[in-house]
């Protein structure tokens, strides 16, 4: 399986930094099937650091690996999905034992329905009402340096 992580530069050997700032799923190495996602995210990247060129970077994911990780995986936005992320944005997730997190991404759209929810201007029904329609890409947060050694780089694409 092939995985894009866009930036604005490009990465070879990924690693695990703390996080900056509170992600749908927490600290981690983000990737996507999607390459225009990617895409997209290295664009807003070099917006928001203000320096580089958008590049999205191609990996090899060894998905037979599969059975040897701690994975978490959500299949809809759904409720346990919705409390997981407003856990994650909100600092107060506990979910360091997992290697690999894959699920629906918080798009622009999709943010604004957890931060409602968040706020209380939506109940979980009327949130997950909201999300389910949604077309929202996919994510693959590697957390651990175990699932990161299932990553094989392939190339840079400007």
């Amino acid at each position: 399986m092939i995985l894009y992580h866009g930036s604005n530069m490009a990465v070879e050997k990924p690693r695990l930094v703390p996080a900056k700032r509170l992600l749908d799923f927490g600290a981690a190495f983000y990737l996507t099937s999607d390459f225009e996602q990617a895409r997209k995210w290295a664009m807003h990247t070099v917006k928001i650091r203000e320096t580089g060129s958008a590049i999205v970077s191609a990996f090899e994911f060894d998905d037979s690996a599969l059975s040897t990780l701690r994975i978490l995986k959500f299949d809809s936005p759904d409720l346990e999905w919705l409390h997981f992320v407003a856990a994650n944005r909100t600092g107060n997730a506990e979910n360091n034992q997992y290697d690999l997190i894959i699920g629906p991404v918080a798009n622009d759209q999709a943010i604004r329905t957890v931060n409602d929810y968040l706020k209380g201007y939506f109940s979980e029904d009327i949130a997950i009402r909201i999300l389910q329609p949604q077309k929202l890409k996919d994510q693959y947060a590697f957390k651990t340096d175990a699932a990161l050694a299932c990553l094989q780089f392939r190339e840079a694409i400007r």
